[in-house]
């Protein structure tokens, strides 16, 4: 071999790899610019609980922690219904009042940990009706439904679930109104069509005892 054609390929071969190296860093570079793209999270939070945490005010921290402790009571007043309604309506409606609400009270009570704001804690009592929750039943009222009965039951407990729905309803509509989350708004329209419903029911069921 020549020493002009060992030349020649020495020339080549720093040639290609000149390019080899220029279109690497050509490919680092566009890595680079767009690794922020590419990555989950960045920008927005990712995952199931991206939308309850994006956006979020003070309606919507009053509304999970006002619904929390009025739903924890309509659960506990279709505990009661278990042993103590005679009526096969009132203990369906019953059932499907606290299998709809326990789950809501979960939903809420991951929303205010992720906003870092205090979850709600022990049971409702009559001293949240005293603090802006309308429908709430007093610790004399729940007593009363508990001392209760067959036939009397199902007529209090329809009572006091239509007005505790009614109330429900009225915090819902706060939401509507002036809340952001769109997960919490979501949820509190849920709430107006399912217990304008069952309020609905209730009130059928009523006229017939």
């Amino acid at each position: 071999m020549s020493t002009r054609t060992i030349a020649r390929r020495a020339a080549l071969a720093g040639v290609a790899l000149s390019a080899t190296l220029a279109l690497a860093a050509c490919a680092g570079d566009d890595h680079q610019a767009g690794s922020g793209h590419d990555m989950p999270g960045a920008g927005a939070p990712a995952g199931p609980s991206a939308s309850a945490s994006a956006t979020f005010g003070d309606a919507d921290v009053m509304f999970a922690q006002m619904m929390i402790p009025h739903h924890q009571q309509a659960v506990r007043m279709s505990e009661l219904a278990d042993s103590r309604a005679e009526d096969p309506e009132v203990k369906h409606l019953a059932a499907q009042i606290k299998a709809a609400q326990a789950p809501e009270i979960a939903t809420m009570t991951g929303w205010l940990t992720a906003w870092g704001r205090p979850v709600p804690s022990g049971s409702p009592t009559g001293g949240h009706h005293d603090h802006g929750m309308p429908g709430m039943m007093s610790d004399a009222d729940m007593a009363k439904l508990a001392d209760a009965s067959g036939r009397e039951f199902d007529r209090q407990f329809l009572t006091m679930m239509i007005a505790h729905h009614e109330g429900a309803i009225t915090m819902a509509e706060e939401e509507l109104a002036s809340g952001g989350n769109a997960d919490a708004k979501a949820m509190a329209q849920q709430i107006v069509n399912a217990q304008q419903s069952e309020i609905d029911a209730m009130k059928k069921i009523l006229a017939r005892l």
